[in-house]
């Protein structure tokens, strides 16, 4: 008998920032920035961010709890690039991930959306990635 593998399905979140694209876009993308933002909750940090931004770069970042109990990486390369309006990306297990900045007025909408992996609900998958949003716009808007 062999075990049938669950599709992945498209999962979006977003969030609207009260911030100009290239700020959003600046904070998004830089790797001193990612650290302080890239995490769902207070008991866990982003500690190491390596970054290519250029198509055929890699991203790299190491996720782990504060208390040390569990940690992974989180790596991709990035397919496509529009500074400040898009970028997508493939991550190792080749899911896709695409990130939308549409900037309206004195905001922007940042709209994240990727293939949803076997091992989790699609609920909790998108509820964490909401959550790293979350905080992604927390960060942005109180510095």
């Amino acid at each position: 008998m062999h075990q049938q593998t669950k599709k992945s399905e498209k999962i979006t979140v977003q969030a609207i920032i009260a911030a100009g694209s290239q700020k959003v876009w600046e904070y998004y993308t830089d790797p001193e920035q990612i650290m302080q933002w890239n995490f769902a909750s207070q008991e866990w940090q982003c500690p190491r961010v390596k970054n290519e931004l250029r198509v055929g770069g890699s991203f790299y970042a190491r996720m782990e709890a504060k208390d040390g109990s569990f940690g992974f990486d989180y790596e991709a390369v990035y397919d496509e690039i529009r500074p400040e309006k898009f970028l997508s990306y493939a991550l190792t297990d080749g899911r896709k991930v695409q990130v939308s900045f549409e900037e309206e007025g004195n905001q922007t909408m940042v709209t994240i959306t990727f293939d949803s992996e076997p091992e989790n609900s699609t609920d909790m998958q998108r509820d964490g990635w909401q959550a790293i949003l979350n905080n992604f716009k927390k960060h942005v808007e109180e510095s």
